[in-house]
């Protein structure tokens, strides 16, 4: 196929896709999936060999959260029956940090419900990022605390954090069908912020909200602008309780679609999988290896995966290898700038910027910086299966006096 040998050139040259290209892999038919994964399959191995990243979550604080994002079952207003829990003390999150890194994890991602830190709060994470790190040497750690106020980040990176994730989740032109009580450039001013500190940027999406592919192409194109080194793509997990308890678009093969076109438009980044492989990708979640090179180990925030050993046992299986915590996940050119940093981007990248460099964003383009495509977005898909056997609430690890799943 014409279209997936252009793409195959264009990603290990870390050339942008147009976005009719995008589109066309979203538009592929199931007779040539195999095809579009093992065209992005040898972008991902080019990239970053056969080596799969883990992560674990540590939920540092569950649920009452004042913002009404329509996905999330922490939500204002969720009726979801999840874990509720304020602050969990370092030693608390350092025991279930641990957990993770003696299962194979390198990064431990510190997650907080909220709108955004107060100073306090940073104060109390930058105490807990010290006892992870006194008690795991070599692990990175990597903050979601919500929207950063000025300095926050710099306060964060001297506490020594490698990394801060805010995701963009949505398209700019469909984000306040999800979430009103913030905006999509008040995301976008976080991610700069990590940006400018030295963090290493992740930022990343949420498939299956009832998006069409264009909103899918322009959330991308606009992650590819602000030039994160981890993108984690997020499949909607439908908990019951949220508004869009009922939102059942996905199928492994559509799943997979949008992790190989991820990966041609991002072809030098973390591309992670993150919440919900389990509930949609399902059997098809090896083959989702091919075309991410990093996973969450065990539960979610709120929500159960499956067991840790399943996960080793599944890369092992698809003949690949958990990178170990001495090897660097980047490339070369973006991971020698510096130590937690988003890379060196000179002449393209990921995210080449055209304007603004590693962490001088103010005044691009985030969204519509792509040349214009004529609209070939399918209608949002029907699933006639609804799995909510697949959904279950996490009522082991972080909050609990359960051991945790890694």
């Amino acid at each position: 196929m014409d279209l997936l040998n252009t793409l195959v050139d264009k990603g290990l040259r870390r050339e942008l896709p147009t976005r009719a290209e995008a589109l066309a892999v979203l538009a592929t038919s199931d007779d040539d999936l195999l095809d579009v994964v093992a065209a992005a399959g040898k972008v991902r191995r080019h990239w970053f060999g056969r080596r799969v990243k883990l992560n674990y979550l540590v939920n540092l604080k569950s649920g009452l959260c004042p913002e009404d994002c329509s996905y999330c079952s922490q939500r204002l207003g969720s009726k979801a029956e999840i874990l509720k829990y304020t602050w969990l003390k370092p030693d608390a999150a350092s025991k279930a940090a641990a957990a993770g890194v003696a299962g194979g994890a390198k990064r431990v991602c510190l997650v907080a419900s909220g709108r955004g830190p107060t100073d306090r709060d940073v104060d109390r994470v930058a105490g807990t990022i010290k006892a992870i790190k006194d008690q795991n040497e070599g692990v990175e750690v990597c903050a979601c605390l919500g929207l950063l106020s000025d300095g926050q980040a710099d306060r964060l990176r001297e506490a020594g954090a490698d990394a801060y994730n805010h995701n963009l989740n949505t398209s700019e032109s469909t984000y306040g069908d999800i979430t009103t009580t913030h905006t999509y450039a008040d995301r976008v001013d976080t991610v700069q912020k990590a940006h400018a500190a030295g963090l290493s940027a992740c930022s990343g999406l949420i498939a299956g909200m009832g998006e069409t592919d264009e909103d899918l192409i322009d959330v991308v194109f606009s992650l590819r602008d602000l030039d994160p080194d981890s993108v984690p793509v997020n499949f909607l997990i439908p908990m019951e309780g949220t508004p869009l308890a009922a939102e059942w678009h996905l199928t492994p093969q559509r799943c997979l679609r949008i992790l190989a076109m991820v990966r041609f438009v991002c072809p030098d980044v973390e591309v992670r999988i993150a919440g919900g492989r389990e509930v949609h990708l399902r059997t098809m979640q090896p083959l989702a290896l091919n075309l991410a090179n990093s996973i969450f180990l065990g539960d979610y925030l709120t929500s159960e995966g499956q067991a840790g050993h399943a996960d080793l046992e599944m890369i092992a299986d698809a003949g690949f290898e958990v990178e170990g915590a001495g090897e660097v996940t980047l490339p070369q050119h973006r991971a020698t700038v510096s130590a937690g940093g988003c890379g060196s981007h000179e002449g393209a990248g990921c995210g080449s910027h055209e304007g603004a460099g590693c962490g001088g964003h103010e005044g691009a383009a985030v969204s519509g910086s792509a040349p214009a495509a004529a609209s070939t977005s399918a209608p949002v898909p029907q699933v006639d299966e609804v799995r909510r056997d697949l959904v279950s609430v996490r009522r082991r690890g972080a909050g609990t006096d359960i051991a945790p799943n890694a």
